[in-house]
């Protein structure tokens, strides 16, 4: 089972960084393992320019080919999901998700950007063939509060959330028969 984690934030340090890190624990506490893909370490130029041919681009979509799960986190700015997310998105091929199970993750500074997931991010995630994606988890500011070291805490709430959304992509897996004695 391929899962992909995509951590859409331009900061290194974020709070749907920190949200992408708690799922991907969730996971790994299931026995599954995952790659991430840090769509700030691609190359700008390249992405910008929607450069299909630069081997940087082309390795990061040929990731998400492979992948059979794709956790993807966002932060919500100005009632959208992030830019370089869109951007990212534009590069895919027409049907880049079709049959790819999705669970999407935000955070945004209130709850006013909840909305931002169904009516900007899931009509892009359709439109390039997921159909059926698992319950998004949102979290605002006040939900991951920063500690004084400088990283994010995830409260109770959304830690719960998270493990629910791990057991759906952990029943969502093809499951393989064993092999039967001739």
């Amino acid at each position: 089972m391929s899962i992909l984690l995509i951590a859409a934030s331009p900061s290194a340090r974020s709070r749907s960084g920190a949200l992408l890190a708690a799922a991907s624990e969730r996971l790994q506490h299931l026995g599954l393992t995952s790659q991430t893909l840090r769509l700030r370490e691609l190359p700008p130029a390249a992405l910008l320019h929607a450069d299909f041919e630069h081997g940087g681009i082309q390795q990061a979509v040929q990731t998400v080919a492979q992948a059979q799960v794709i956790v993807l986190a966002t932060p919500i700015y100005k009632a959208a999901y992030s830019g370089l997310l869109k951007v990212f998105l534009d590069l895919l091929p027409q049907d880049g998700l079709k049959g790819k199970t999705i669970w999407p993750l935000a955070t945004g500074g209130s709850l006013a950007h909840l909305l931002a997931l169904d009516y900007a991010l899931q009509p892009v995630l359709s439109s390039l063939g997921a159909r059926s994606p698992l319950d998004p988890v949102f979290a605002t500011d006040a939900q991951l509060p920063r500690a004084d070291d400088g990283s994010y805490q995830v409260g109770d709430e959304i830690a719960r959330r998270l493990s629910v959304g791990a057991a759906a992509v952990f029943e969502r897996l093809p499951r393989t028969e064993p092999a039967l004695a001739q």
